[in-house]
């Protein structure tokens, strides 16, 4: 069994590719104090992410990247490793980021980039979890925060939370309620790397009690 960060005050990085509405919960959770971590910068790879504007109103570096601008992902990817490692980053929170993360990031950061997704996984991988959750009629569905491999949403879970499906939800009502409890489960899983209590034993993640 592996502690994946000791305790500490973490240094965040933020990858987002839309809205960045997880990555303002997170920083409003480091400003009431209930999360001991400091976001040193938010990137994204969309020039028009509505998330580079909410980094700069919260004073945090804004980092707009361009994955065209590079031959191939491992390319694009140094530069992220690069510009990550020179903030002495200890968690890659993505945040809506929309791409899948490649060998070189995820090497650089092993087990220490984390993803959050609007279903229990394994269930509802991918694109358009809740429409899939409707569609196939289950009545339970939710989120899950967890460690990010090489796969589509398929690395350990952290944490989850389960939401009931209501007979008159549609998408769009699922996905709102869905993200309310996305603003609650992933700074709190955050703060348990903080913590020092995440530990990884095989694909489980183990959360140990925490030490007074």
């Amino acid at each position: 069994m592996k502690q994946i960060v000791a305790a500490k005050k973490l240094n965040l990085a933020i990858m987002a590719s839309g809205r960045g509405s997880n990555f303002a919960s997170i920083n409003e959770a480091i400003r009431r104090g209930d999360l001991d971590a400091e976001i040193k910068i938010l990137i994204s790879d969309k020039p028009d992410a509505q998330a580079l504007e909410k980094a700069k109103d919260f004073n945090i570096i804004a980092k707009y990247i361009n994955p065209k601008d590079y031959p191939n992902r491992d390319a694009y990817e140094e530069e992220l490793v690069k510009t990550l490692k020179n903030l002495d980053i200890d968690l890659l929170v993505l945040a809506g980021y929309m791409r899948l993360v490649g060998s070189r990031l995820l090497s650089s950061f092993e087990n220490r980039v984390i993803n959050i997704h609007p279903a229990l996984l394994p269930a509802f991988p991918g694109l358009h979890a809740q429409r899939q959750a409707l569609e196939y009629g289950v009545k339970y569905t939710g989120c899950t925060v967890h460690i990010v491999d090489e796969g589509m949403d398929s690395g350990p879970i952290i944490k989850q939370v389960v939401l009931p499906i209501y007979l008159d939800d549609t998408e769009e009502s699922l996905t709102k309620r869905i993200l309310q409890e996305e603003h609650q489960i992933y700074w709190r899983a955050i703060q348990l790397f903080a913590q020092g209590q995440v530990y990884l034993k095989g694909r489980r993640v183990i959360i140990l009690e925490k030490e007074d």
